[in-house]
């Protein structure tokens, strides 16, 4: 499923299974700083998401992976993965962070994170290529203590 995604690079691919093998422990030992969700249909895995805690922080958490198989996109699959992971996170995160790509085939991808209350917090400048910028997506999920956004 992942290496169908025409959007990720070789590399990129087997980055993503190595993150999944050690989320999973698929393998090997399980990374306990990796959570993992996934999504079947039928007994197939049709979409995954994979976060943990960013080090060096208190609060913030990073969403590392979301994959959904392209029969499944459109579907509301990834809009429930990250919901559920939201949801996990309510009372221990108080900023979830992502990072994508600036290319134009990501735009429903960056558009994907708008749509779920994530903001654009930096771009770097071709990052991970000439003419490829870092996008990096925010959403505060609560203030300091655990007091709801709104508390601020």
């Amino acid at each position: 499923m992942t290496a169908a995604q025409p959007l990720f690079r070789p590399d990129e691919v087997i980055v993503a299974l190595d993150v999944f093998d050690s989320a999973t422990g698929n393998g090997r030992r399980r990374d306990p700083d990796y959570s993992t969700l996934a999504a079947e249909a039928d007994g197939v895995l049709v979409g995954w998401i994979c976060w943990g805690p960013t080090p060096c922080t208190v609060g913030t958490y990073d969403l590392y992976w979301i994959v959904v198989s392209l029969d499944w996109q459109g579907r509301g699959v990834g809009g429930a993965l990250v919901a559920e992971m939201e949801r996990q996170l309510a009372g221990k995160a108080r900023l979830i962070v992502v990072e994508t790509a600036g290319r134009a085939d990501y735009a429903p991808t960056r558009e994907f994170y708008a749509a779920r209350g994530y903001q654009v917090g930096a771009t770097i400048r071709d990052y991970y290529s000439d003419g490829d910028d870092l996008v990096t997506y925010t959403k505060v999920l609560s203030g300091p203590a655990g007091r709801p956004e709104e508390a601020l």
